[in-house]
């Protein structure tokens, strides 16, 4: 598990019917920065996640991946390889906030 950032969506009209209905968002790692560890950082990767929550651009969210994706029961029938899971409130490391949703 880990978090990173919705940054867009995809539109797809055509594919499999297990698919229809289940929103496609663009979503982008994050780590904590390395030397002061005061913030999260893009990883400068994208890919493609279901969402399950209703989550939506500037979210931060929990991704899963692989076969993990695929054992919520949203989408345990589903041929996917990431998922959201949840949207990120706050994230603290070593006792200090590094992320605020309501501050974002």
């Amino acid at each position: 598990m880990f978090i990173a950032r919705v940054t867009g969506s995809v539109v797809s009209t055509q594919k499999i019917d297990t698919m229809t209905g289940h929103k496609l968002l663009v979503v982008e790692p994050y780590r904590l920065e390395g030397e002061k560890r005061e913030s999260l950082v893009t990883t400068g990767r994208t890919f493609i996640a279901v969402d399950t929550l209703g989550s939506g651009e500037g979210d931060y969210v929990l991704i899963t991946q692989g076969s993990s994706a695929r054992l919520t029961p949203e989408t345990k029938e589903l041929p996917i390889d990431a998922v959201i899971i949840g949207i990120v409130d706050t994230v603290h490391i070593d006792r200090a906030a590094v992320y605020a949703r309501n501050e974002s």
